[in-house]
């Protein structure tokens, strides 16, 4: 059996997927809880707003955003979804 390589090009992409998502759900949960699981008279306030909200929640997706932007410019690619030849189908021809 021949392996295709535009379903290892895409299992590669989903997991770079799926490792961001938990880096960016790690990047909230510790700003959102770290910082904001205090007395909130003590908190400290960043552009008015508290310093757990602005890092988890405003900065946060700033940041997550241009990461995801670079990931994809170097690692994520292009692949044809045409098939060239009915061998590379299964031998099913157009389904």
């Amino acid at each position: 059996m021949r392996h295709d390589l535009r379903i290892k090009q895409a299992n590669r992409e989903a997991l770079i997927t799926l490792a961001v998502y938990g880096l960016y759900f790690i990047w909230w949960y510790v700003f959102g809880y770290g910082l904001g699981n205090e007395d909130p008279e003590t908190y400290s306030y960043v552009f008015s707003f508290p310093a757990w909200f602005f890092y988890s929640c405003i900065l946060g997706y700033p940041v997550i955003t241009v990461l995801l932007w670079v990931i994809v410019r170097l690692f994520f690619r292009d692949v044809p979804l045409d098939v060239d030849g009915e061998d590379e189908a299964g031998g099913g021809g157009g389904r």
